[in-house]
Order: C-alpha cells, then sequence, then structure tokens
C-alpha cells in the first residue's frame, strides 16, 4: 500500500503554491531576470490556451511569445488582487487572439468561423470571477473543487488524498459548488 499525504497536507500544498507563485513573480518584478522562472511555469498552458483558438502551430507559437513579450514589460505593473496569475496571462492571450483574427479578417475580408468575440471577453472575466471564488472557499472545500474538476479525481481518489470518507468529500463539494452558485448569482 502507497501512503498518501498527511491530513491537512493537501490544503497547506495549495496554500503554500499560491505563496510560491507570489514570491515567483515578486522576484521577477524586482529581477527581470527571474522572468525565465515565470516563462517556464506557463508556457505550456498558454500555448495549449492560443493554440486551440489560433488556427495553425506557427500562429500559436507567434502569439504565445506576444503574450510573454507583453507579459514581461507589464510585469512591474501587475498587482495581486486574489487572481491566479495565469487569469493575467490568459487575458492577454485572449486580446492577442482576438487582434489576430481582426487583422486576418481586415487582410482576407473573410472572417474566420470562430472569431473571438466579446462573447470570449465575457467568458474570460466569468472564468476570473470564479477564480476569485474559488479561491475565496474555505481550504477543504477550494482543495475539493480544485481536486475533482481541474485535476479531474475521482471521489475515491480525493477521499483517499484527504484522509476523508468518499461521504464527507461529496458533502464538501456539495457545499463548495452551493457556495460559488450564491457568488456567481445563480440559483438552483
Amino acid at each position: 500500500m502507497i501512503d498518501g499525504p498527511p491530513p491537512g497536507a493537501a490544503t497547506r500544498n495549495v496554500t503554500a503554491s499560491n505563496e510560491d507563485e507570489r514570491a515567483l513573480i515578486e522576484a521577477a518584478q524586482a529581477d527581470p531576470a527571474r522572468f525565465l522562472e515565470v516563462y517556464d511555469r506557463y508556457i505550456d498552458r498558454v500555448f495549449a490556451y492560443v493554440s486551440r483558438r489560433a488556427g495553425s502551430r506557427t500562429v500559436a507559437e507567434d502569439i504565445t511569445s506576444e503574450v510573454f513579450q507583453q507579459a514581461l514589460s507589464n510585469l512591474p505593473r501587475f498587482e495581486w488582487r486574489g487572481v491566479p496569475f495565469t487569469a493575467w496571462l490568459y487575458r492577454m492571450a485572449a486580446n492577442a487572439v482576438a487582434d489576430h483574427w481582426r487583422r486576418q479578417g481586415r487582410e482576407s475580408q473573410e472572417a474566420p468561423p470562430d472569431l473571438p468575440d466579446e462573447r470570449m471577453h465575457e467568458e474570460l472575466e466569468r472564468r476570473i470571477s470564479l477564480f476569485q471564488l474559488v479561491e475565496r472557499l474555505p481550504d477543504l472545500q477550494r482543495r475539493v473543487i480544485e481536486m475533482r474538476f481541474v485535476e479531474e479525481k475521482s471521489v475515491r481518489d480525493v477521499a483517499a488524498t484527504l484522509d476523508r470518507t468518499e461521504g464527507a468529500v461529496k458533502q464538501l463539494q456539495l457545499r463548495a459548488l452551493e457556495n460559488l452558485r450564491k457568488g456567481m448569482g445563480l440559483h438552483g
């Protein structure tokens, strides 16, 4: 049998990773040479996001490069507001993709079938709000949501990791989802 982390370790790891992320960003703000660590941590996620929307690998690489150039130049102005750093990067990526398609539309006079529009920006804003709400959940509820919906773990795996019963995990998930619905202004 493989031993899991001690009870409560998962919650400490999430807090530690948030603190680690903040420390990394602050270090890069103080010393731009440290931006390489930021780049290494987030490049795969940003590229995956852009490549699903860009139409070709070459375009996705160019846009991703633009996003990180913009992030480096704007990093001194980045402020912590309870939103993950990736949300800031995704917003820049969404804008860069939209700009790309606008330029393409002007050049070809044909709009691509999946032209990013206001709905995409509204969806991004909704996701940022959701990230903020998840961050404000009590530690165990937040960890259950992250493990179930981000890491896509089963209730059984979450229960084993958190040293809880499956019923307790289901209850934590239910409470967390209710809190998120209330926070988003949704009922039901």
